[in-house]
């Protein structure tokens, strides 16, 4: 993000470079104003510029659609633990078909007499031949048909991965927030530094009117010969140094815009207005660090990284423990074969236990134990930074306030040293030179409290975002 505080105070207090200057006018003549004056623009205001960027930044975009990425962890978690139906079909052309006989009974022939009376001895004879169906073990043209249905009934494995999904997901909304307060900060410190340069602007042209002032009345004295001709010659350059500065302030103006814009996802074609001062949070030290540590994304963030990290070393505890499955599965085909039926039917139970995986498990848990000692430091590095911004902030807001309203008293008296200066100047009682500095010390004092406050409205808005109040509006 652009550091707007440094921008404008660069832009502010930037040494006269060189710069093509505006065409002078000829001697005698004053200077000509612009034909046509350009059309007033849409004024967008901070509100505004923080809802567009809300809906159209593109890092704000990117994060969104990586938060929307991981919400279907849960989903992905689940997943393993609701019933897995899978189907298929295959066709098969064989290049001999297989036909076999199988017996399926036995016809028995009865060859003793057929005389009544008491048993016959010797004993009866019998004979008979089997009855055969051709089975078809292979048919020529092969079709089946195949669904299975599997359901995990005790999965240890699974029930901290899906609760390791749902923290997993919090960590990224909690990271996806933080980053949308970022990106809106940055906006507000772009929308500040783009009004301070837009005031800057104003305060160089109105120090061009009064050197345009200046200038017709060297000119006139000249002329009436009261005033030698340096005189005119150091107000025609103090002009155009006016006009060259107000084209450097209307350009850094423009390129603030246009880093706004590009921040908006927009054509630079609107105006700012001046926001309105930032409420600061009030309260003691200790209760806005309380404040930073209880709803601050980013420290919730962390602290919800080291649970997910003790979730998953949890985790990896479970996978020592067997896990229990049911399936059901059918099957059709286009021959009937041993069974004599084309559809056949199982179901049963499945126990996976995975007595030794090489040490795979072992070494996850070594690692896992480290990235907890990780998290659990990242967690304490993140609270120690919220406090230490809070507190940076406090006093940067304070040193801030105390020296805008210097630059307001320095503003006050610039004014009236001018005032007087050019009233003394008109009546002969004083110099050029002295007007000269009064103009000078004026200028400077009206862009000191430009930048002043800018920078305490930045403070602001900065301590607010240490204490984690910098959100996006609503309508």
């Amino acid at each position: 993000m652009i550091a707007s505080s440094l921008l404008v105070a660069m832009a502010l207090t930037q040494t006269t470079a060189p710069v093509p200057p505006a065409a002078a006018p000829a001697p005698g003549q004053p200077p000509q104003a612009p034909a046509h004056a350009a059309p007033a623009l849409p004024v967008l205001t901070l509100q505004q510029a923080l809802a567009e960027g809300r809906r159209q930044n593109l890092d704000i975009q990117q994060a969104e659609a990586r938060l929307g990425q991981a919400r279907q962890l849960s989903w992905k978690a689940w997943s393993y633990y609701l019933p897995q139906v899978s189907a298929g079909a295959s066709y098969t052309h064989n290049s001999l078909e297989s036909i076999l006989p199988f017996p399926v009974g036995y016809q028995i022939v009865n060859t003793s007499p057929g005389t009544p009376g008491p048993p016959v001895v010797p004993p009866t004879y019998v004979t008979g031949a089997p009855i055969t169906e051709n089975i078809t073990v292979q048919p020529l043209n092969q079709l089946s048909a195949q669904g299975q249905v599997t359901q995990a009934l005790v999965a240890p494995a699974l029930w901290p991965a899906i609760k390791n999904a749902y923290t997993a997901e919090k960590v990224a909304a909690l990271s996806t927030e933080n980053a949308r307060r970022e990106v809106l900060y940055g906006i507000a410190q772009v929308y500040y530094g783009a009004a301070g340069l837009k005031q800057a602007v104003e305060v160089t042209e109105r120090q061009l009117a009064i050197t345009r002032e200046r200038e017709r009345d060297a000119r006139v004295r000249y002329q009436a010969g009261t005033t030698p001709k340096v005189a005119l010659l150091r107000a025609e350059i103090d002009r155009a140094q006016a006009e060259q500065d107000l084209l450097r302030a209307r350009n850094n103006f423009a390129s603030a815009k246009i880093a706004l814009a590009t921040l908006l996802d927009r054509r630079d074609d609107f105006d700012v207005g001046i926001p309105p001062t930032p409420n600061a949070p009030a309260g003691a030290e200790p209760d806005l660090e309380a404040v930073a540590l209880r709803d601050r994304p980013d420290v919730q963030a962390a602290a919800t990284t080291l649970e997910l990290a003790e979730g998953q070393r949890t985790g990896i505890y479970y996978q020592y423990a067997p896990s229990v499955g049911a399936f059901a599965r059918g099957q059709w085909v286009n021959f009937t074969g041993f069974v004599g039926r084309e559809f056949s039917w199982a179901v049963g139970l499945a126990l996976t236990w995975n007595l030794f995986d090489g040490g795979l498990r072992e070494a996850n848990l070594r690692e896992a134990e480290a990235r907890v000692v990780e998290a659990s430091a990242a967690s304490r590095s993140a609270e120690n930074k919220a406090v230490e911004e809070v507190r940076t902030a406090r006093f940067d807001l304070e040193s801030a306030l105390a020296n805008r309203a210097k630059a307001e008293e320095r503003v006050t008296l610039a004014r009236e040293n001018q005032q007087i200066t050019a009233v003394s100047y008109k009546a002969g009682a004083a110099t050029y030179l002295e007007t000269t500095d009064a103009v000078e010390s004026l200028r400077q004092a009206e862009l000191g409290l430009v930048t002043d406050t800018l920078n305490a409205d930045l403070a602001a808005i900065r301590l607010l975002k240490a204490v984690g109040a910098f959100q996006e509006p609503h309508p």
